[in-house]
């Protein structure tokens, strides 16, 4: 008979982590104490907020065929996973940086998403493609 799976049922949106944005706030503010004037916490500090904005409007959603990046709602970018070489995350505990590289460019992304729920989207639809630690 026919699938009658939609898309929709299919896809799972990445919940949302505020650890980094956190993370980096609090470090903007230990830059007081070290007496090196106010501009690296002013500028760190509005890096951080920037990030924690960008953490409660942004969400990943991954289909079986696409990773999505929408904010509020509205899809703002679609990588296909037919065009990924390889993918990792680095200092997943803190948490750092998601790595993936497309046939026509790399992409970093700040961790502002469930580190683990992303990761375990990502090895059921691309396993092959991670970079493993050697």
């Amino acid at each position: 008979m026919f699938n009658t799976k939609s898309k929709k049922e299919e896809s799972v949106i990445i919940s949302p982590s505020f650890q980094l944005p956190i993370i980096v706030i609090v470090l903007s503010f230990m830059l007081l104490f070290l007496n090196i004037g106010s501009w690296p916490t002013i500028v760190s500090a509005s890096f951080s907020f920037f990030l924690l904005l960008q953490a409660f409007t942004l969400r990943i959603k991954i289909t079986s065929d696409d990773f999505i990046v929408l904010q509020l709602g509205k899809e703002i970018r679609t990588f296909p996973f037919k065009n990924w070489i390889s993918w990792k995350f680095f200092f997943p505990i803190i948490p750092g940086i998601f790595y993936f590289r497309e046939k026509s460019s790399p992409h970093l992304l700040p961790i502002l998403f469930n580190p683990k729920q992303l990761k375990d989207e990502l090895l059921k639809k691309v396993d092959s493609l991670e970079i493993k630690k050697s």
